[in-house]
């Protein structure tokens, strides 16, 4: 059984063209990309302490190799991030034969006060399971009709992959479901990441976990939405990290004069105050 580890190693490898680091391409290969013994050159390891790494035999390389296989792979840097955390999680894997509690969903009064002072912006509190905690009521206007905040309690990520409404939503379905996936790698504990995946395969099935197993690096653009009303939003994405709370603030802001005009709209309708989901 491989690790998410082995898996990233093995996917860049097999991503990568030997011409393109100026190696022979070795002529027809059963499979595509770059030799293990390719790699383990260019990194300064043996091929067999490789193959033990991409099988998960080995969870704790040190430092040095990490860095030595980021080189070798030409990782950019948010990809090398990538790398660093996986060797982490993997060393200190836990099995989930218990299920853990889920994340707590307490948002602080400071950053709810935050989020009064967006008002009427689009705004929302979230962590890397995709809990939508608290948002604004310019979000809740964005979102009316789509089914997002249905639920009494709200998951961006099961939305995605599980409400039919998500792929009209969201005009660029496929990236939005890549940022999804990727993130819970990112999730507030590996307990926690343990937890939401396995709730979550059964329910959105392939897709979903040939996303989540693929590590690609988001591209996070601008954020395009088909909205109910017929409007077509285009809207720029800020992030603010809450470390301590393992959570995130992100506000939307239109990225264009229809998308400023249509928001308009939406605010001069009725549709609540600020909201803490707890």
């Amino acid at each position: 059984m491989g690790t998410p580890l082995g898996d990233f190693i093995r996917a860049r490898r097999d991503g990568i063209q030997p011409e393109s680091l100026g190696l022979p391409a070795h002529g027809r290969r059963r499979s595509p990309g770059l030799r293990r013994s390719d790699l383990a050159a260019r990194a300064g390891i043996s091929v067999e302490y490789l193959t033990r790494m991409e099988q998960g035999r080995d969870r704790n390389p040190s430092i040095a190799v990490m860095n030595a296989l980021a080189d070798a792979l030409s990782l950019a840097p948010e990809e090398r991030d990538h790398l660093r955390y996986l060797a982490k999680i993997t060393g200190g894997e836990c099995s989930a034969h218990t299920r853990p509690a889920p994340p707590r969903r307490q948002v602080r009064p400071s950053v709810l006060e935050t989020l009064r002072l967006l008002e009427p912006g689009i705004a929302m509190v979230t962590n890397r399971l995709g809990d939508v905690l608290a948002h604004t009521s310019g979000f809740a206007s964005v979102t009316n009709g789509t089914g997002l905040l249905d639920s009494d309690v709200p998951n961006l990520t099961r939305y995605v992959f599980t409400d039919p409404r998500a792929r009209t939503f969201f005009a660029d379905w496929d990236d939005v479901a890549d940022e999804q996936a990727f993130d819970l790698w990112l999730g507030p504990s590996v307990e926690h990441y343990e937890w939401f995946t396995t709730e979550l395969v059964s329910a959105a099935g392939s897709d979903f976990t040939r996303r989540l197993h693929r590590h690609v690096i988001p591209r996070r653009g601008a954020l395009r939405l088909h909205h109910p009303s017929g409007c077509e939003l285009k809207l720029l994405r800020e992030t603010l990290d809450l470390s301590s709370d393992a959570q995130q603030l992100v506000v939307f802001l239109p990225a264009d004069e229809r998308t400023a005009r249509a928001v308009g709209q939406f605010r001069s309708q009725p549709y609540g105050r600020l909201r803490a989901i707890s």
